[in-house]
């Protein structure tokens, strides 16, 4: 009896316990290249730290105005908006390297309709439904990254 609770305890960890992918080609060397600026003006423009960007990416989802904002100016400075300031998604795909294409198209297959009353809230509902959908590959620029790039 104790053994086939210890498995099963064990089975649920391993399927929800998904380790995060941070390598050389993962994410996209490139791609952090092209983030790193954006990612240091949302810093600046909205005072988020670096702590909690990589609590967010490689931890728990939690929420703090500051990073919600973040997220959002992350979208705008990457120009991925409409004129009312809503993210497209096929823009979003658009911008991504050619490894990271159907890695996005099925993380983000369940994330289609963003909810939120502002901007930042459906910012963060989008990076919030991406990093439920695929844990392992769901990443958020920040200080966490850059050593990949050296």
């Amino acid at each position: 009896m104790k053994s086939a609770v210890l498995l099963i305890v064990i089975g649920a960890t391993l399927c929800l316990g998904q380790e995060i992918r941070r390598d050389k080609q993962y994410p996209p060397p490139e791609f952090l290249k092209a983030l790193q600026p954006i990612h240091d003006v949302c810093v600046a423009k909205h005072g988020v730290t670096d702590e909690a960007i990589q609590q967010f990416s490689d931890g728990e989802i939690h929420e703090d105005e500051a990073m919600k904002c973040y997220m959002n100016c992350l979208f705008h400075e990457a120009r991925v908006v409409d004129e009312n300031g809503e993210v497209h998604l096929e823009m979003v795909h658009e911008l991504l390297p050619e490894s990271m294409k159907d890695i996005a198209l099925n993380m983000g297959k369940k994330c289609l309709y963003p909810k939120g009353e502002t901007q930042c809230d459906r910012a963060f509902w989008l990076h919030s439904c991406w990093k439920k959908a695929d844990p392992k590959h769901y990443f958020l620029p920040g200080q966490h990254v850059w050593y990949l790039l050296e």
